[in-house]
């Protein structure tokens, strides 16, 4: 399939640059407009800029996707449009949570404005792991259960395992798959249930096609250095790289599936292919069960730095475990993360 001309919105960003390296390789026109807001970006506004344009040159918009006039003209003519422009992170603080809704919900929602007043039907979005909240547990009483948010007090013993609703025993993790139930646990979250609900709508009234990624722990070079919205494997780098052991919150034994960027990439170029109408989700990850604890010491490891400390702090907004199955994935895009994790922790830098 012929790719043509693809906008990339957040396309000076750590996975966007990804995402434009692949698809300028598959052939694709790329155009990227980025805000490169300071508080998006790992460097300072100024230096991000600076990089993204001399890489990018004249296919670099600096705007912001709010704006409405810009944004069509940069999307006239486009067969395709990628969006990953968002702010990222929990959205721990209450003070952010007008700038999160106005950034990821207005934005996308001005997006899918523009596509449909410039005839573009097909948009490419990240979504993220974090709409399901926890992940998918099983009682061996009552079968399949939804935990609710875990508690402070339990937290603050060190009791991290989310308990059955119904009895309060211990809960077997499993994987999730997209028909599951969503339960958005932080502003971020609850930021990127909407851009999937108003993605299902656009294309429900325009007879488009909207493909939402929902990304797991996302993971490779040139990683954000030390954000707030840095990828727990970011810290740990940043930790080795000052000789500082990687410090591993709650006991370490965490769930998640970290997925590199390369393999992230090559998501969103299978995913403009050949999907029908509607909108469609699907979980990108590696198909792998790590813990957190398991990435800081095959990071250390890698680095022959300090071994990790396992300190048993704890963030409200966290989750204990969330994996998910990418077998859709496969079966309907044609697409499976090939990077093994051994292979992509090696020599990895942030910025």
């Amino acid at each position: 399939m012929t790719l043509g001309r693809v906008v990339v919105t957040g396309g000076a960003g750590f996975i966007g640059a990804a995402v434009v390296n692949a698809l300028a390789i598959d052939g694709a026109d790329v155009v990227v407009v980025d805000s490169m807001r300071p508080d998006v970006h790992a460097r300072a506004a100024d230096d991000a800029g600076e990089s993204a344009r001399e890489t990018l040159g004249d296919r670099l918009v600096v705007a912001d996707v709010r704006d409405l006039e810009v944004l069509r003209g940069v999307i006239r003519g486009a067969n395709a449009v990628v969006h990953l422009a968002a702010k990222v992170g929990l959205g721990v603080n209450v003070d952010d949570i007008d700038d999160y809704v106005s950034s990821n919900d207005l934005g996308t929602a001005v997006v899918l404005r523009a596509c449909a007043g410039e005839g573009v039907s097909r948009v490419v979005q990240a979504s993220s792991m974090v709409v399901y909240g926890e992940g998918r547990y099983t009682c061996e009483a009552h079968g399949v259960v939804a935990p609710g948010p875990r508690a402070v007090n339990s937290l603050r013993r060190g009791e991290f395992e989310p308990p059955c609703p119904q009895c309060g025993s211990v809960l077997e993790p499993g994987l999730v798959y997209e028909g599951s139930r969503l339960d958005p646990r932080s502003t971020y979250a609850a930021t990127k249930v909407a851009q999937e609900h108003l993605a299902t709508s656009w294309a429900r009234e325009t007879h488009g096609t909207a493909v939402s990624l929902r990304l797991h722990n996302v993971y490779g070079p040139g990683m954000p250095r030390d954000t707030p919205y840095a990828g727990v494997a970011a810290r740990f780098l940043s930790s080795l790289e000052r000789g500082e052991p990687p410090r591993v919150f709650e006991d370490g034994h965490q769930r998640r599936d970290f997925v590199h960027v390369d393999d992230v990439a090559q998501a969103f170029v299978a995913a403009l292919g050949g999907v029908g109408q509607g909108h469609h989700a699907y979980n990108v990850g590696s198909g792998v069960v790590t813990t957190i604890g398991e990435m800081a010491a095959a990071l250390a490891a890698d680095r022959r730095g300090a071994e990790p400390v396992v300190t048993g702090e704890f963030r409200l907004g966290d989750v204990r475990h969330i994996t998910a199955s990418s077998d859709l994935a496969a079966i309907e895009l044609a697409w499976r993360a090939r990077i093994p994790l051994c292979d992509g922790v090696t020599g990895l830098t942030v910025c």
